[in-house]
């Protein structure tokens, strides 16, 4: 999880601290020194230490061996449980200490440890950073860690801007995490529309137009294209292509609405500035924009007939994106048996990975067994076939 040779040496011991466990050891017996141990080095604040004393404390108790790292064939079977406890025990109170000293990421490696992770991310709901904090552990145990990816993709945003955002985001395996990704398109979307918006009120008062204050970023670049002529643009324009490419896996959110003036704003960029995509998206912004808008049921008779009239040209290419995306777009309306008949017709025989549920997933979560078997059979899986046959004949 973290390289220990980062983190500064422990506190010490006095060599007085070191003679007095010795004598009491020798006095008053090993429970004892163990006691003052446990006593010195919470007073210390050297926390890890702690720990380990305190399982040596339970070891002595049990009469075996007092090293913490020994292994458990040295306890009798009865004591198993007990010294377990104990482990649990020492991680929670060290792992609470940790936290009341904002050492995310050392408290992570002990609740994790107990695989009780709950204390850290409560503690992450309420974190909020000071200015010279340095926060690398807390994005780490957050979002790297999976503790909670919210708070640290916000915390990217926040403190190293959408940029590093973006990467972070493009790096992050969000498969498992669908709550997660929403969230982190919708923080780049929410961050890179706040900005645009903002610039291009700044340039209008630079220019002396009056601003009555309600303005859109779609009624700006309508109204006042002379903001983006002869090549003119408010942000990265890379930031923007990226971020509107992510836009279209939003589920229903106010920040899907923003995308729209995003992508908006894009098409009146400067033809070099607006980077071209693969079909049906060759003509990137405004594709974009007419599935947001599909989605939002804005135009959408018109904006799926966009789409269906790019999967025959696709097709005679050899290029089936465009038939995965009205796919796509129909199992998001809710239009499921469209998107199945649709995959039957052009996706059947396709054996690599899709972007869109393929002729299997779509007929087996339909329960039509008949497809399925179809299916299998102009593929050649005479597993999938039989199996198709026989779940049809038990239904």
């Amino acid at each position: 999880m973290f390289d220990p040779d980062e983190l500064p040496a422990p506190p010490t011991l006095t060599p007085e601290q070191y003679d007095r466990l010795r004598d009491l050891a020798k006095t008053k017996g090993a429970k004892a020194a163990v006691e003052q141990l446990g006593n010195d080095l919470e007073e210390l604040g050297d926390v890890d230490a702690l720990f380990y004393s305190m399982l040596m404390k339970k070891r002595v108790e049990l009469g075996v061996s007092p090293f913490p790292s020994g292994p458990s064939s040295d306890l009798p079977k009865e004591a198993h449980e007990e010294y377990e406890n104990t482990i649990r025990e020492a991680g929670r109170a060290v792992g609470t200490k940790l936290l009341q000293k904002h050492d995310v990421r050392r408290a992570f490696f002990y609740f994790n440890m107990l695989g009780e992770t709950g204390p850290v991310k409560e503690y992450l709901d309420s974190y909020v950073p000071a200015d010279a904090d340095d926060i690398q552990g807390v994005i780490e145990v957050a979002l790297y860690q999976g503790v909670h990816p919210k708070k640290g993709f916000e915390l990217v945003v926040e403190r190293y801007g959408v940029c590093n955002a973006i990467t972070t985001y493009g790096g992050q395996d969000f498969s498992r995490n669908p709550e997660g990704k929403q969230f982190a398109i919708q923080s780049l979307v929410r961050t890179l529309h706040a900005q645009l918006l903002e610039r291009l009120k700044a340039d209008l008062e630079a220019r002396g137009t009056p601003l009555t204050g309600s303005e859109t970023i779609a009624y700006i670049v309508k109204e006042h294209p002379e903001l983006m002529a002869d090549g003119g643009y408010h942000i990265d324009t890379s930031h923007l292509s990226s971020i509107a490419q992510y836009s279209l896996e939003l589920d229903a959110c106010p920040e899907r609405k923003q995308a729209i003036e995003l992508c908006q704003y894009g098409e009146h960029l400067g033809e070099g500035l607006r980077y071209p995509s693969d079909p049906p998206f060759e003509n990137s912004y405004a594709d974009y924009r007419i599935l947001l808008q599909v989605l939002e049921g804005i135009d959408a008779i018109a904006g799926l007939k966009h789409f269906e009239d790019k999967i025959a040209p696709g097709l005679a290419e050899g290029n089936t994106f465009p038939t995965e995306v009205y796919v796509n777009l129909l199992i998001r309306l809710g239009r499921k048996e469209e998107a199945l008949e649709l995959a039957k017709k052009h996706l059947g025989a396709e054996r690599r990975q899709l972007s869109c549920p393929g002729v299997y997933e779509l007929c087996f979560q339909a329960k039509d067994y008949a497809g399925l078997a179809e299916a299998a059979r102009n593929r050649g899986d005479s597993v999938a076939f039989l199996a198709s046959v026989i779940a049809a004949e038990t239904r």
